[in-house]
C-alpha cells in the first residue's frame, strides 16, 4: 500500500496571522477529487508558488482562496477572516487575480481595461492615476499603451497589462494561474524578471502572492516557498533550497529529477536578500 505522504511544511505557522490560510479542504467534481484535505498558509509578503501534474489539483486550491470555487468541506481564511462568510464580491475586488489568459476586455482601451476594478469600486476619482501608475509598475508606459486597444499588443504586453489591471486597487494579495505559461520563451523571461523586480520594489507594497506554474525552473525562481501537489494532496511544502536537498517522498525527487531541476535554478542571492 502506498504509504501517506508526510504532511511536515504543510503550513507555515508565524508570530503573525498568515494573510492566507486553507484549513482541510476537500473538493470533488463529481467522482473526482481535487482537493483531499489541503492545508496550507501563507505568510504576509510571501510568494508561494503551487506546483504539480495537470490534475493535482492547484488551480482548484488558487480559486479557493478568491472564492472561485467554494470548497465542499473545510474553509479558507484570508487575513483571519473566514472566505465562506465574507461578501463574495467584495471579497474577489480586494484580491488580484491574474489568470492564464490574462482576462483582458477586447472593446476596452488598455487603461480602462487597468482601472475597471476601481470604477466597480467607485473610486472614480484618481482612477485613471491609479492605472497609470500601475501600468508604469510593470514597465509599460502609460503615455505610450493607455490608449491602445488589447489587440495591438504583444503577447507578453497584455500579460503585463492584466498584472497591472490585478495591482491597481493596490490589493494585500495576488493570485497568478498559469500567467506567463502561454508565452515565447524571451517574453516568459522578461516577465519573470520583471516580476521578480515588483516583488522586491517598495512601489508594490507588502504583496502576498501565490503562483500556480507547471515550470519548476519558474517556482525555484520566483517564490520563496514551493508547494508540491499530486492528486489533490500536498506531497512537501518547502524554501526551494529545502526541496531540492531534502526532497520529502520519491514523487518530489522524481519530479525534480525529470524537471532537471538544479542549483543553478535557485534565485541570485540578490534577489533573495530583497525578500
Amino acid at each position: 500500500m502506498e504509504s501517506q505522504a508526510p504532511r511536515s511544511g504543510a503550513t507555515n505557522p508565524s508570530a503573525a496571522a498568515p494573510a492566507l490560510s486553507a484549513e482541510a479542504l476537500v473538493k470533488r467534481f463529481g467522482k473526482t477529487t481535487a482537493l483531499d484535505g489541503v492545508s496550507i498558509d501563507v505568510a504576509e509578503g510571501e510568494c508561494v508558488a503551487l506546483v504539480g501534474e495537470s490534475g493535482s489539483g492547484k488551480t482548484t486550491l488558487l480559486r479557493c482562496f478568491n472564492a472561485l470555487v467554494a470548497p465542499d468541506s473545510g474553509r479558507v481564511l484570508v487575513d483571519s477572516r473566514d472566505a465562506s462568510t465574507s461578501d463574495v464580491i467584495e471579497l474577489r475586488r480586494s484580491i488580484g487575480y491574474v489568470p492564464q489568459d490574462g482576462g483582458l476586455l477586447p472593446h476596452w482601451r488598455v487603461g480602462r481595461n487597468v482601472g475597471l476594478v476601481l470604477r466597480l469600486r467607485g473610486e472614480g476619482e484618481g482612477a485613471d492615476e491609479r492605472a497609470n501608475d500601475s501600468l508604469r509598475l510593470v514597465g509599460l508606459d502609460p503615455e505610450v499603451f493607455r490608449n491602445r486597444w488589447p489587440r495591438e499588443l504583444s503577447g507578453g504586453q497584455r500579460q503585463r497589462v492584466a498584472i497591472a489591471r490585478a495591482l491597481a486597487p493596490r490589493p494585500r494579495v495576488l493570485l497568478l494561474d498559469e500567467p506567463f505559461g502561454a508565452l515565447d520563451a524571451i517574453s516568459r523571461a522578461d516577465l519573470q524578471e520583471s516580476f521578480a523586480a515588483l516583488r522586491a520594489s517598495s512601489a508594490a507594497h507588502t504583496l502576498t502572492c501565490v503562483l500556480v506554474t507547471h515550470d519548476l525552473h519558474e517556482a525555484f525562481l520566483l517564490a520563496d516557498r514551493i508547494v508540491v501537489l499530486r492528486r489533490g494532496r500536498i506531497e512537501q511544502a518547502d524554501a526551494p533550497e529545502t526541496l531540492l536537498s531534502r526532497p520529502a517522498t520519491p514523487y518530489v525527487r522524481e519530479l525534480l529529477n525529470r524537471a532537471r531541476v538544479s542549483d543553478a535554478d535557485l534565485a541570485p542571492q540578490f534577489v533573495r536578500q530583497t525578500r
